[in-house]
């Protein structure tokens, strides 16, 4: 079973609001939505607003520079914006928005923002060969439509493939230190964090959203594992548990292959006992080490949580398989031998 290729990561959206015709109100708007950057003309206007990444000729980022903007009218810019992209974020614009350009676009680049005006434009960018562009910029001075593309592009999560694991052994690994993710997000049933041993392969360990009888559910918090272990990160890249910290931003998956980020509010390490679990998938060989509790889960096959002590051999659950290795969270294209 797959539930998108296991190799694929699609990332999160961008969001950007296009207010260099200034307006006040748009820009709190903008902020309260959870939009990602404001493109002003002065950049100070938005800082005392919220602090948000700005991009302005005074701002974090510069359009030109950093940015780069381009209308799309023939084929010949078509190319130009994707030799543009090979340097930077490219916004597109067009006088006529019609698919084809924005497709062309995408299939040959991660890095277009598309440039939309309503909602119908933003869900067509979004949705374009599936995959959609890597973000939008909105320019439109209604806070209520503000509002709504924000909802439709946090509800446009990014997937990640997962895969079947069979479970192989599962027995007490002593005593270890062990992490527990305090996330600024309250997640539900079916998702936590990807999570792994190796940098090849990872399982989706449960967030402790579900009700037992020895304690209160915390479905902020995902109880990840010991502290060499790599937790998938926001950006794509890993991160070992013992390194994250308050205001990182971690990945978190649904058992549908959805993804969202959240922030980290708060680490806590701790001695527990421990357990190694150990699974297979198309011949790759997983193992895990959780704290050995009632309370820590896995997602099975059913997409139900699943505790660690009543998994037995035989038992499927849900991983992911990434090819490659690891150098300082990058994934890198070179022979590493992990056990």
């Amino acid at each position: 079973m797959h539930l998108k290729a296991a190799g694929a990561f699609d990332m999160k959206k961008e969001f950007w609001v296009d207010l260099r015709e200034w307006d006040k109100e748009c820009a709190t708007t903008a902020i309260e939505s959870g939009c990602d950057a404001i493109i002003a003309d002065d950049a100070e206007k938005v800082k005392k607003l919220g602090r948000i990444k700005t991009i302005a000729k005074n701002g974090d980022l510069e359009i030109g520079k950093d940015i780069f903007e381009i209308e799309i009218t023939d084929k010949k810019s078509e190319n130009e914006a994707v030799n543009l992209s090979k340097r930077g974020f490219v916004i597109v614009t067009t006088t006529d928005w019609t698919v084809i350009p924005l497709e062309n676009l995408v299939a040959q680049s991660d890095k277009i923002i598309a440039g939309v005006s309503d909602e119908k434009e933003a869900a067509m960018a979004l949705g374009v060969l599936e995959k959609g562009a890597a973000g939008i910029v909105l320019k439109n001075k209604n806070p209520a439509v503000i509002k709504a593309v924000s909802k439709m592009v946090l509800e446009s999560a990014g997937t990640i493939g997962l895969s079947v694991f069979t479970v192989k052994s599962v027995t007490p690994a002593g005593m270890g230190d062990r992490v527990c993710v305090d996330t600024c997000s309250m997640m539900h049933d079916g998702e936590g964090m990807i999570i792994g041993n190796t940098s090849s392969s990872f399982l989706l360990v449960h967030a402790e959203t579900l009700e037992n009888p020895y304690v209160a559910p915390r479905p902020f918090r995902v109880n990840a594992g010991a502290v060499h272990a790599y937790a998938m990160m926001a950006n794509g890249k890993t991160s070992y548990l013992s390194e994250i910290k308050a205001g990182d931003r971690v990945l978190i998956a649904g058992a549908d292959g959805k993804t969202t980020e959240a922030t980290v509010g708060r680490v806590k390490i701790e001695r527990r006992p421990l357990l190694l679990v150990e699974a297979e998938s198309e011949g790759k060989t997983l193992s895990l080490v959780l704290q050995n509790a009632e309370t820590i889960r896995l997602v099975g096959e059913d997409k139900k949580a699943v505790s660690v002590v009543d998994l037995k051999p035989g038992d499927k659950v849900l991983g992911r398989i990434e090819s490659g290795g690891r150098h300082f969270g990058h994934a890198i294209n070179e022979t590493i031998l992990e056990k």
